[in-house]
């Protein structure tokens, strides 16, 4: 067998790396841990479940989803908006591109995996990106920014699905370099005496989809995020800061939550059509803050909870028909699959869980053999009024024989 002379051993013209040389380029080229980290990837067993509530439909925001299958007709309209927010700052492009880079370490640093772009892509992203966000919050403001036929707020429905695109953990901006490029907007937008911050301008946005004007204390609790903008990690955590009581101590004691207390007490209805009637409305988070109760993570435990109550339709039909839950989606099967998916990957913590006081007195409460043969004797022989009625007959039918017998033998005597 001949061998061209041309041809190199692999091994002389691609030598191997040795493999603690290798482990080590892998080592060098770690990123280094930062707290900047907080924008993340949901969970692959979360997003398994219902991956289109934690994918964008209409607009990508940031590098994570940029250049996804259907998003790239949107990319058009967020260059559109650069050029209306460049023409309102005037402030050239070439500015903006050297503010954004010198912040890129920064802004890289805020991504919870390597972003593997090049320098001018990954820049382009996010001034284009924040431009949009920026210009979206103002024409949201401010009618009289927005053209004639835009392509947003000229239908309802793409404004809704861009809102929700807005809120999803993987399609996010880091405040801080929103809140810089905000800083060049002219102050006199509609001749106002003074320029609205960036965190009012988001509530604004956020609050046409969402309960958060009736709120209370939503005008200390803006304040308060607008003095602190700089912690403010993204529009996620933006809302989750609105959600959160104030911490402040209650103005008047305790004397205020016991007359509070009394004067509810007074007002408890007495007679039994007002008990029918009666609607439960559980206190303001604000109210029960200054009562002195203490708010945890415990969503996920009453969400777990009510994923072990209900498996199937008739759990859900049992809770109705008790007044323990309103079913507004009209058929229990719908409420059962809800309660299950939103239950679908939680965690609780064992040491830590609310109602575990709760399981361990249903499960004690279950395993009595009394109650077992009660719930044995409804579901076989009480489960509908015609075997209910079957059983009852069946049973007088016995006590009938048993008289008769007894008379009988009475009468022989």
């Amino acid at each position: 067998m001949e061998v061209s002379s041309n041809e190199a051993p692999n091994d002389i013209e691609n030598p191997p790396i040795p493999l603690d040389i290798s482990i080590q380029q892998e080592l060098d080229g770690l990123s280094p841990l930062t707290p900047l980290c907080c924008i993340y990837r949901v969970p692959e067993r979360l997003r398994c479940a219902i991956p289109i509530a934690y994918t964008p439909q209409v607009v990508s925001i940031g590098p994570l989803h940029h250049g996804s299958k259907g998003l790239i007709g949107m990319e058009e309209h967020k260059m559109r908006y650069l050029q209306d927010f460049i023409s309102r700052t005037k402030i050239s492009l070439k500015d903006y591109l050297q503010m954004i880079r010198g912040q890129e370490e920064k802004l890289r640093n805020c991504y919870a995996e390597t972003i593997g772009l090049e320098s001018d892509a990954f820049v382009k992203i996010i001034l284009v990106d924040a431009a949009f966000i920026i210009e979206m919050l103002l024409k949201n403001h401010y009618n009289f920014l927005r053209d004639v036929n835009d392509r947003i707020f000229n239908k309802p429905w793409m404004r809704q699905d861009v809102w929700y695109d807005m809120l999803l953990l993987e399609n996010q901006l880091p405040f801080f370099i929103l809140d810089e490029l905000y800083d060049k907007v002219d102050s006199h937008i509609n001749n106002e005496n003074e320029k609205l911050s960036l965190v009012h301008l988001s509530h604004y946005f956020f609050q046409s989809q969402m309960d958060l004007m009736h709120m209370e204390g939503t005008t200390e609790k803006l304040e308060k995020i607008r003095s602190s903008s700089s912690e403010v990690k993204h529009f996620v955590d933006f809302i989750k800061k609105l959600y959160l009581t104030l911490d402040q101590p209650p103005p008047t004691g305790t004397t205020t939550t016991k007359t509070s207390a009394r004067t509810r007490a007074a007002n408890k209805p007495t007679t039994q059509a007002e008990r029918e009637l009666e609607t439960l409305t559980a206190p303001s988070m604000t109210e029960l803050h200054l009562a002195g109760v203490k708010f945890k993570n415990y969503i996920n435990d009453y969400v777990v909870l009510m994923d072990r109550l209900v498996n199937t339709s008739q759990d859900v039909e049992l809770l109705v028909e008790h007044g323990i839950v309103e079913n507004w989606l009209g058929e229990n099967s719908a409420a059962a699959t809800l309660i299950n998916n939103l239950a679908y990957g939680a965690i609780t913590d064992p040491s830590d869980f609310q109602y575990a006081a709760l399981f361990y007195g249903l499960n004690k409460h279950r395993k009595r053999h009394w109650n077992r043969w009660k719930a044995n004797l409804s579901h076989k022989y009480f489960n509908t009024p015609w075997a209910g009625i079957s059983v009852a007959a069946a049973i007088v039918l016995i006590a009938l024989t048993i008289l008769q017998t007894v008379f009988s033998g009475m009468s022989v005597i």
